[in-house]
């Protein structure tokens, strides 16, 4: 099964407006949707390693939703019997914060940078990761984070596997 995705009316709007919103990369991926096409199908077309990341940012943007499903041969549309899981990037929020979750995510982000980027670079992010209370505090590192790790080479082939590692504690 693919997922697909459609431009909302949102999406529709950004597109004949340019608004300056998105990125010249969100924008790609925003036109190449087209309702038709799966994820793996853009993923191709697209040769984005932080394809899903994007996705979702645009989803929780409202500049797209999921508009059904592929089956394996591809011929047949089969619209989803229930709402679909958003792909965003975050899940719902522990309520009070997990301090060993914080304290991995920040680990993570600290340890992920050293090794992609250098011991020295991007402290910005690493300061702010480690002073971070809360998941949410935390989760507006999310973005420069995985920003600069695609920035680098093997950040980029390692994109999707670094991206689902640290959402499963952040």
């Amino acid at each position: 099964m693919g997922v697909v995705f459609a431009k909302t009316a949102h999406g529709q709007a950004e597109i004949s407006q340019r608004t300056g919103a998105l990125t010249p990369r969100q924008r790609r991926v925003l036109i190449m949707v087209d309702g038709k096409r799966t994820v793996d199908e853009l993923r191709e077309l697209l040769q984005a390693d932080d394809l899903q990341h994007t996705l979702g940012l645009l989803e929780e943007e409202a500049y797209i939703e999921v508009s059904g499903l592929k089956d394996a041969s591809g011929q047949q549309q089969i619209a989803p019997a229930a709402p679909l899981p958003s792909i965003t990037a975050f899940r719902p929020a522990p309520s009070p914060p997990n301090p060993k979750e914080l304290e991995m995510a920040s680990n993570f982000i600290q340890n992920s940078l050293k090794t992609f980027c250098g011991p020295f670079a991007h402290l910005h992010i690493v300061e702010a990761a480690f002073s971070a209370k809360s998941h949410e505090a935390l989760r507006l590192q999310f973005d420069p984070w995985f920003h600069v790790i695609v920035q680098t080479r093997e950040g980029r082939r390692r994109a999707e596997e670094l991206r689902a590692q640290l959402l499963k504690v952040i």
